[in-house]
């Protein structure tokens, strides 16, 4: 693994650390206003990277080859990265954050921390596959490069440090201690470049699956967006809804600028 591979790998994961390190500066929980505007912003930037940085290159990888065909291994990966994360969703015990209702498969034994960190990890699995993808894109592909993977990678830092508060931040109000709670959200993020690694190495010896690849991270981020984040972002709450759109637009715009800049 080169340099900047191992490094585009770990600045997720520091985003995503450096956020969690919040529960040592706040004392309480964060406020529902600001709540809406983080999971608005994360939900603009992971808009923002399925279309720019792995739809589109996707489609440029095979218009050569398929010409105005060019959408369908978009299609096929998009779709199957949906159906990826709805199992998921629909296996791993978790709860999410604004919920009182636990999801998955019944595990009576596992507690509510447990379970929110459970929500976190399906969350950054597809983040991680799509840093990973981007990565070995322009490692073995010809229509991705360096600068661009290392853009997406930065665009997922950004969203991850305010998704480390929102994880450590709960837990602190669940009555575990800042060092613990620091802890678990610092663990939360290490599936992320775990699952970048693995999606690098699958890319390496599946080079022509590379379309459908990319395709997938994008529709597993999509899944997330559209069942967790927006939902998180609107809430319950309709009086706050504009703060979340607001979020989401700025988050959308600094990714767009990251990968039209760098890549």
């Amino acid at each position: 693994m080169n340099k900047d591979i191992f490094i585009g790998l770990l600045i997720p994961f520091l985003g995503t650390s450096l956020g969690s390190a919040c529960v040592f500066l706040m004392k309480d929980q964060l406020n529902k206003k600001m709540q809406k505007s983080l999971s608005g912003f994360a939900a603009g930037v992971m808009v923002a990277a399925s279309i720019w940085s792995l739809l589109m290159p996707s489609m440029d990888m095979v218009e050569e080859s398929l010409g105005k065909m060019q959408w369908l291994p978009a299609t096929i990966g998009f779709m199957v990265g949906i159906f990826f994360l709805l199992l998921l969703d629909m296996l791993i015990p978790h709860q999410h954050i604004d919920s009182d209702v636990p999801e998955g498969i019944q595990a009576d034994s596992l507690r509510k921390t447990t379970m929110l960190v459970l929500a976190v990890v399906i969350h950054n699995v597809p983040e991680g596959m799509a840093v990973g993808v981007a990565l070995a894109g322009a490692k073995y592909g010809n229509n991705l490069t360096m600068a661009g993977a290392i853009a997406l990678s930065i665009g997922i830092a950004i969203q991850n440090f305010p998704e480390g508060a929102i994880i450590s931040m709960p837990l602190k109000a669940e009555g575990i201690n800042s060092k613990k709670s620091f802890v678990m959200g610092v663990g939360s993020g290490v599936v992320e470049p775990i699952a970048g690694f693995l999606t690098i190495v699958l890319s390496a010896i599946l080079v022509p699956i590379l379309p459908y690849l990319l395709s997938f991270a994008a529709g597993a981020m999509m899944y997330v967006v559209v069942e967790e984040l927006i939902p998180e972002a609107t809430g319950e709450d309709q009086n706050h809804t504009n703060l979340g759109t607001i979020g989401f637009s700025i988050g959308f715009c600094i990714m767009m600028i990251l990968d039209v800049m760098l890549g």
